[in-house]
C-alpha cells in the first residue's frame, strides 16, 4: 500500500490544510480544522457510549458535516459503520439493524417511527446526532486492518438488503480514500470537485466515494438548500458548482431544462454519470451541451468503482467509445469468462455479512462475479452487454424482479406474476408487472402496488400492472418475459398473447 492506512489518510488530509472550507451549508462554513475537531469529539462520544474495535454503529442521517464526522469518528475507534438508507420498509430496517448493531445514530429528519420501533425491538440504544460532546478527550486511532469498517447495502436478490463487508485494509487501498496514491484520473476529478454538490445519503457507497475526492483533495462539499426547483441545473448556477455525480434520469431532466431556459452551468468541470446504463446517444448529447466535463462510471456495491470513461477518452478514444464504461481503475483487474465480467481489486468486499453461502457464490479465488455480461476491446475499454440476473436499475438503485414477483403472487387474486424492466427517462429504468388472475378475478392495481411498497419500498413499485391470460414461452421452455413488453402498456390484448404462445 502506497500511503497511510484508513482512517489515518482522512485525518492527514484534513490536518494538512485546517483553514480551508470542507463543507458549506447555507450560510455556514465548516473548515477542515473544525471538521477534524468534530471527528475527535464524535470519537470521544462514541467511546464513552461503549463503542470500539469490532462494535457495530448504525448511522441514519441526512447529509451534514456532523454526519460525516460521526462516520469518520466511528472509524477512528475501529467500529463497523452500518449505513441505513432512507426508505427502508419496517422489515428491511429490522433486518439491517439485526446485523450485530450496538448503537444507532440518527438526526431529527431520519428518526422515523419505523426506524425507532426497529431499534427499540432490538434493544439498540439511540444517539441523536446532536448528542456529540462539546469537548473532545484524547482518543487514539484503534482501527484494525482486518476488521470490517463498513457495511454497504445492496437491495438483495430476495428483497432483503445484503451487507457488503468492507475492511479497514480495503479502505486503506481504496481508489478514492487514499490521496497519496491517487491515480491521474482521481486527481483530475478531485480538482474538478473544487465546489462539489453533495446530496442523497452517506449510507450510499457512491456518495461517500466521490465525497472523499472532494474533502480529501482540498475542495468544498456544498450541501444545497432546497428552493422548490430541481437540483440540476439550478443548484449548479446558484452555488457556483464545479462538479457532482448525477444519475441518468437527472441528467435527462437537466438537459431538458437547459434546452428551454438560460441556466448558467458554465462552471462545471466534472460531472460523473452513474447508477444505471446510459445510451451512447444520450451521452453524446450531454457532451455536446455541457462540453468535455462528462465522465461515466461503472461499479457495484460489492466492488466499489470498477471503471471510468473520462472526457479525454471521449475526445481521443475510438469512435464507438461512447458505448463503453471506460477503462478499469489502476489496481483493478477485469476478466471476462464465458461472457461474464469478473473483477479483482484491493478494495473488494470481504463478503456478505452473515451470508456465507451467497459469499461463496460471489467471491471465487479472490475474484468477484459481477453477474454482468461484457467484453473488453483491444484498447482496454470495457463494454456491458447484459446481465445474468433479473435486475432493474430504478433511480440508481438495484431492484430485483424476483422479490416483486413473489409479493405480487401472494395476493389472493393473482395466480402468477412476472416483472420486467425497460428504459425510462425519469427513473433510468422502470418496473413493469404482468399478472395472471386467479379464478377470473382481476386484482386491483392499487392494492398490488401497496403490497409491493410495504414490503420492498417505493423503488420496487411497478409503473404499470397489466392483467394477461398467461406468459409466452421461449424455445427453452422457460417463460419469455421479454415478449410481454410487445403487448401495449395499459390494456394489453390477451388474444394477441395467446396467438404468440401458440406460435
Amino acid at each position: 500500500m502506497d500511503g497511510l492506512g484508513f482512517p489515518e489518510s482522512v485525518i492527514d488530509a484534513l490536518w494538512s490544510s485546517p483553514r480551508t472550507t470542507a463543507f458549506e451549508q447555507g450560510g455556514r462554513r465548516v473548515s477542515r480544522g473544525e471538521l477534524l475537531e468534530l471527528i475527535w469529539r464524535w470519537a470521544s462520544t462514541l467511546r464513552e457510549a461503549g463503542l470500539g474495535p469490532g462494535r457495530g454503529l448504525a448511522v441514519c442521517t441526512a447529509v451534514s458535516p456532523e454526519a460525516f464526522a460521526a462516520h469518520i469518528g466511528a472509524h477512528v475507534l475501529g467500529c463497523r459503520v452500518v449505513g441505513v438508507r432512507p426508505g427502508y420498509t419496517a422489515g428491511q430496517l429490522a433486518h439491517v439493524l439485526g446485523m450485530e448493531v450496538d448503537s444507532l445514530v440518527v438526526d431529527r429528519s431520519s428518526a422515523t417511527p419505523d426506524l425507532l420501533a426497529a431499534a427499540e425491538a432490538l434493544a439498540i440504544p439511540v444517539l441523536p446526532l446532536e448528542a456529540c460532546g462539546a469537548e473532545r478527550r484524547p482518543v487514539d486511532v484503534t482501527a484494525r486492518p482486518d476488521d470490517v469498517a463498513a457495511l454497504n447495502f445492496t437491495s438483495g436478490s430476495t428483497g432483503r438488503p445484503k451487507g457488503c463487508a468492507i475492511t479497514y485494509r480495503a479502505l486503506g487501498e481504496h481508489w478514492a480514500w487514499q490521496p497519496r496514491a491517487w491515480s491521474p484520473v482521481a486527481r483530475e476529478l478531485s480538482g474538478a470537485f473544487e465546489r462539489y454538490l453533495v446530496f442523497g445519503t452517506l449510507a450510499s457507497m457512491v456518495v461517500m466515494e466521490f465525497l472523499a475526492l472532494c474533502v480529501l483533495g482540498g475542495g468544498t462539499a456544498v450541501i444545497p438548500e432546497e428552493d422548490g426547483r430541481p437540483l440540476f441545473p439550478y443548484a449548479i448556477e446558484r452555488h457556483g458548482i464545479t462538479g457532482s455525480i448525477i444519475t441518468v434520469p437527472r441528467l435527462h431532466r437537466m438537459l431538458g431544462v437547459l434546452g428551454n431556459e438560460p441556466v448558467d452551468v458554465g462552471g462545471l468541470r466534472g460531472l460523473m454519470v452513474s447508477g444505471s446504463p446510459i445510451s451512447p446517444a444520450r451521452l453524446a448529447a450531454a457532451v455536446e451541451r455541457l462540453g468535455p466535463v462528462v465522465y461515466q462510471g461503472y461499479g457495484q456495491t460489492e466492488a466499489g468503482s470498477i471503471s471510468m470513461l473520462t472526457p479525454a477518452d471521449i475526445v481521443r478514444g475510438p469512435a464507438h467509445v461512447l458505448a463503453s464504461v471506460g477503462r478499469p481503475h489502476p489496481g483493478v483487474e477485469v476478466s471476462v469468462r464465458d461472457g461474464e465480467i469478473y473483477v479483482r481489486s484491493p478494495y473488494l468486499m470481504a463478503g456478505y455479512w452473515g451470508d456465507e453461502a451467497e459469499t461463496g457464490e460471489t467471491l471465487r479465488d479472490g475474484w468477484l462475479r459481477t453477474r454482468d455480461l461484457g467484453r473488453v476491446d483491444e484498447h482496454g475499454f470495457l463494454y456491458l452487454t447484459g446481465r445474468t440476473r433479473d435486475v432493474i436499475m430504478v433511480n440508481a438503485m438495484v431492484v430485483y424482479a424476483g422479490p416483486i414477483e413473489g409479493v405480487l403472487a401472494r395476493h389472493p387474486d393473482v395466480m402468477e406474476a412476472y416483472v420486467v424492466g425497460t428504459p425510462d427517462d425519469r427513473t433510468g429504468e422502470a418496473v413493469h408487472a404482468f399478472v395472471v388472475p386467479r379464478g377470473g378475478r382481476e386484482p386491483a392495481a392499487d392494492a398490488l402496488r401497496a403490497l409491493v411498497r410495504a414490503e420492498l419500498g417505493a423503488d420496487s413499485v411497478p409503473q404499470t400492472i397489466t392483467t394477461v391470460a398467461g406468459v409466452p414461452v421461449a424455445p427453452s421452455g422457460k417463460p419469455d418475459k421479454a415478449a410481454l413488453l410487445s403487448v401495449p402498456a395499459r390494456r394489453r390484448s390477451d388474444r394477441s398473447l395467446r396467438i404468440r404462445r401458440e406460435h
